[in-house]
């Protein structure tokens, strides 16, 4: 962290390829928290920014999130799924993964299925991870149940988005938890929303309707409004990243 006097706002800064990132506790509160949650501290500033230095995290492209509801409760760290994934293949030992969903039959027979394809009258009980290093000659399996991981509110019902697709969710959880302990080394401290039972903001709260329809079909600049508040300009964060 770098300070010229008692004065001036603590600057985190740090190089991802040939850009550099600059945090300080007025931008991460303001683009990332968002003012009308809760203030974060100076110590979960540290975490955060610490995590996203030691690990090259831009928090602008939505790689890593701090949240917080109100004042009273503390901040949640979480990565994106895409960002955890991203570090475990480049790692030169990633050697393949594979996954799936556990499901129940008629029977009760457990079933340990690749993908995350189920029938009407199946259960959804799990799902299920291996991830494979070149140096390891047995790989890492993970399995999680639906029952532990499920996200829900505070009435017990469970989000929306493990509500439409509980089979995805769950087998996102799963790799996640099989890329982290095969590659401790790159991805020690880094945790996926759903695995810390926290919601991600990705719609409009006005409209109800998601910002840009498809990502992948959006531009640079379209991604980067999904990444903010709306109140964010694109030449607002060009000048925050490259100042």
């Amino acid at each position: 962290m770098n300070t010229n006097d008692s004065k001036q706002e603590i600057v985190v800064k740090y190089k991802i390829d040939d850009n550099e990132i600059k945090l300080t506790p007025k931008s991460v509160q303001e683009y990332i928290v968002g003012n009308d949650n809760g203030k974060i501290t100076m110590p979960e500033f540290k975490l955060f920014t610490e995590l996203c230095k030691v690990r090259k995290l831009n928090p602008f492209l939505k790689e890593a999130y701090l949240i917080k509801y109100n004042d009273s409760t503390p901040a949640t760290i979480v990565v994106g799924k895409d960002a955890i994934i991203k570090r475990a293949v480049l790692n030169p030992a990633f050697n393949g993964m594979e996954s799936g969903i556990i499901v129940t039959n008629e029977n009760n027979e457990v079933i340990e299925r690749p993908g995350t394809f189920k029938l009407p009258k199946e259960e959804l009980v799990g799902a299920w991870a291996k991830v494979y290093r070149k140096d390891w000659e047995y790989p890492i399996y993970q399995s999680v149940s639906l029952s532990e991981s499920i996200q829900t509110k505070k009435s017990g019902e469970a989000n929306s988005n493990w509500t439409k697709q509980p089979s995805v969710m769950l087998e996102k959880v799963a790799k996640v938890r099989a890329l982290r302990e095969a590659f401790v080394e790159d991805l020690s401290g880094m945790y996926e929303a759903e695995e810390m039972n926290v919601y991600l903001p990705r719609e409009n709260e006005k409209t109800g309707k998601d910002k840009v329809t498809n990502i992948k079909d959006a531009t640079f600049e379209e991604k980067v409004k999904e990444a903010v508040p709306e109140k964010v300009t694109f030449d607002d964060l060009k000048q925050l990243w490259y100042n």
